[in-house]
């Protein structure tokens, strides 16, 4: 890869954070928040963007960066005020610029018929009528820097004097006075003049301190927030004065016995900057924080650190058998293996993890978009965007949440006049949320929708022959139907759907990270949609038991506690099923070992091992087993793509033996036993039972 290629892919990684801080800024504004330094985050998050994009010659970013830096710039004076209307089109705009940057980093083409109207609504903020913008960078024409008078134009409309002095923190960003003087150059001409009074002598300097300051006499057209813009990148890292003078000839030729003239802040004509040089080791510090590496590299590291924990399990396993004596060398340095084996993984999984803002900010634009198609006003709100997730994770989440939120907007809101004759907002309501919950994720999208209507459900569903007619069903059955292949409840093919495409994928796709989706709906006021995800895809923490003869492993996320009953807390319902009381409740007991087929149903499962564990609907359940071994590190092998997906199977695992353990789904275990017969409403037949 050339150096001009890694600096463009810089450009490009660095663009993706500019436009994340945008669309943060858009979402601050729109709940509300108009502060002045978020508008002004938001304008350099644009203006960097265009720089970066002038400098490789992207004359389509730089073309609609440059109109919304105009509608920014307003915003800033105060001429333009941050109202509903201004706003989409500031979002829509934000979602045009992503897309052209996405363009230009892959070589696609854009749709120039949609850049064109959204940069005619962007001149309309602004009363402009787009015939402000600048130059082609490459027909810019470079001014040498020097002390010598250069030949000047004096039909020039302004003559600007300008004092630059660089603090300690400009060098630490990155940023070069001399690259700040050129572009100021190729605004006009201009005289550049450096004062050297400041620097000491050589055995006395300190290569990160700032001794020279320049002054500069600019003979231009460009406006004096141009000038400025040309110091953006700086902005509180140098004293810095701005003023017009008399644009007479002989006010640039200054006579080189003149002394060199500090800024003077009782100069009421000087826009002046002055802030409080920062720390120049704790800025070094701040800037060391953080480096660009590889998700290639990152991934080897996780394998190699996969194999580690299997590696460490083995030797553990060697050692138990030729039986070392506790609390000896070899014993406490097995634990210590064990601890630093455990702090690597934690580490190397903390590298990965990353938050789940871009994923939402991305699921705001497609509800945005996807309401525009179907003509309908909403907003999206988001909670929990810093929660963390495993990139992996992130990057498998985004078809699903694709597929749930066109399918909220499409199915879940009602239209405007609808809303307003039930009494609600005629703006619908779409909101996401994320957050850690006993060791995994959980991801909430919510609408204020109608909700689900059941009876229309059943009648489609029996149509289409997916159930019998006239079956009993349990409301949560019901909503379920929903994720069945070639299930749609759409009255007529939209732009969105009506295809009976969509949630039968979001419901395979997540079952293949590894999580569960369920459903909480209610007439009239919207439905709730909760994933449930581990938070990554390469160790979890498991507790390794036996069941009918083979080696499982239960992650310890999912249980509540572990047990052995009297048989006075076990009672039967019906001639297969039974539950345990614990603590005055009544829990379904599911025997793993049946429904995984490695043995028949045990008839008297008193003597045996109960995991209580519990989903995150509430959900309790008793896991029958044989007998627990270890709680341990496991690294987890996917079962997906080698063979396919197993009911009650979240993956597989390598023992420290070279055996093959199955991970099992608590979840998808428990799910089951609550719709078996008999089970669903326990409590009613316990009466009976006792």
């Amino acid at each position: 890869m050339s150096r001009n290629d890694e600096l463009k892919s810089t450009f490009f990684q660095e663009s993706e954070d500019l436009l994340e801080h945008l669309i943060d800024g858009l979402e601050k504004l729109d709940t509300g928040f108009a502060d002045t330094e978020i508008i002004n985050s938001i304008f350099r998050a644009v203006h960097s963007i265009k720089g970066g994009a002038g400098a490789f010659r992207l004359k389509a970013v730089v073309k609609f960066a440059h109109h919304y830096e105009n509608v920014l710039d307003a915003l800033r004076n105060g001429d333009l005020k941050p109202s509903p209307p201004v706003l989409d089109v500031m979002t829509r705009a934000a979602d045009r610029l992503s897309d052209l940057v996405e363009a230009a980093r892959d070589g696609h083409e854009t749709d120039n018929a949609d850049c064109a109207r959204l940069i005619a609504e962007l001149c309309s903020l602004v009363h402009s009528d787009g015939a402000d913008l600048p130059q082609d960078p490459q027909d810019f024409r470079p001014v040498p820097i020097s002390n010598f008078d250069v030949d000047i134009d004096y039909a020039a409309e302004t003559v600007y004097k300008i004092y630059f002095t660089p603090a300690a923190g400009l060098y630490w960003g990155g940023n070069e006075a001399s690259f700040l003087l050129r572009d100021l150059c190729a605004l006009g001409d201009a005289q550049v003049l450096c004062d050297p009074s400041g620097l000491p002598d050589f055995a006395s300097m300190d290569p990160s301190a700032t001794y020279l300051a320049w002054e500069i006499e600019l003979r231009t057209d460009a406006s004096e927030l141009e000038v400025k813009e040309v110091f953006e990148f700086v902005d509180g890292l140098c004293k810095l004065s701005i003023r017009v003078v008399d644009p007479k000839p002989e006010a640039l030729h200054k006579p080189d016995n003149e002394p060199f003239h500090a800024p003077s802040a009782t100069n009421p004509t000087i826009a002046e900057i002055q802030p409080e040089a920062p720390d120049t080791a704790s800025h070094a510090q701040k800037v060391a924080t953080t480096i660009r590496v590889d998700l290639e590299r990152v991934d080897r590291m996780i394998n190699l650190v996969g194999e580690l924990v299997i590696n460490q399990a083995m030797l553990t396993q060697c050692l138990k058998k030729v039986e070392i004596a506790r609390g000896g060398d070899v014993d406490v340095g097995l634990d210590e293996l064990r601890t630093l084996t455990r702090q690597i993984q934690d580490s190397v999984m903390s590298i990965r993890a990353q938050p789940v803002k871009a994923l939402f900010q991305r699921m705001s634009r497609i509800a945005r978009e996807a309401g525009a198609e179907v003509e309908k006003s909403l907003r999206v709100e988001t909670e929990g965007a810093a929660t963390e997730i495993d990139k992996t994770v992130i990057e498998k989440l985004a078809d699903p949440l694709t597929h749930m939120i066109r399918n909220a907007v499409d199915h879940g809101l009602e239209p405007a006049e609808k809303r307003v004759a039930a009494g609600k907002d005629p703006i619908g309501t779409i909101r996401l949320s994320a957050a850690h919950l006993s060791g995994r994720v959980v991801i909430e999208i919510s609408d204020d929708g109608a909700g689900i209507d059941r009876e229309r459900i059943r009648r489609i569903a029996e149509k289409k022959q997916l159930i019998a007619p006239g079956a009993q069903m349990t409301p949560s059955e019901v909503d379920n139907l929903i994720f069945l292949p070639g299930f749609s409840s759409a009255d007529a093919l939209s732009k969105i759907s009506g295809r009976g495409v969509g949630m039968d994928v979001v419901k395979r796709s997540i079952q293949s990270l590894g999580g569960r989706i369920t459903i909480t709906s209610q007439a009239g006021k919207g439905s709730k949609f909760n994933i449930i995800l581990p938070l990554t895809l390469a160790v979890l923490e498991g507790m390794v038991v036996s069941v009918g003869g083979q080696t499982v492993v239960v992650p310890i996320s999912a249980i509540v506690e572990t047990m052995r009953l009297n048989p006075s807390q076990v009672f039967k319902i019906g001639t297969q099923n039974s539950v345990v009381r614990i603590r005055g409740s009544y829990v379904p007991i599911v025997d793993v070992g049946a429904t995984l087929g490695y043995r028949p149903r045990l008839l008297n499962p008193e003597s045996c091992v109960f995991l209580l564990v519990e989903t995150s609907d509430g959900v309790r359940a008793a896991l029958l087993i044989d007998a627990i071994h270890d709680q341990r590190q496991v690294v987890i092998k996917g079962l997906e793509k080698n063979y396919g997906h197993v009911p009650g199977v979240a993956a597989a695992t390598i023992l420290g033996d070279g055996r093959i353990a199955l991970i099992l789904d608590p979840f998808s275990l428990v799910g089951a036993a609550a719709i078996a017969p008999g089970l669903s409403r326990p409590s009613n037949s316990l009466a009976a039972a006792e």
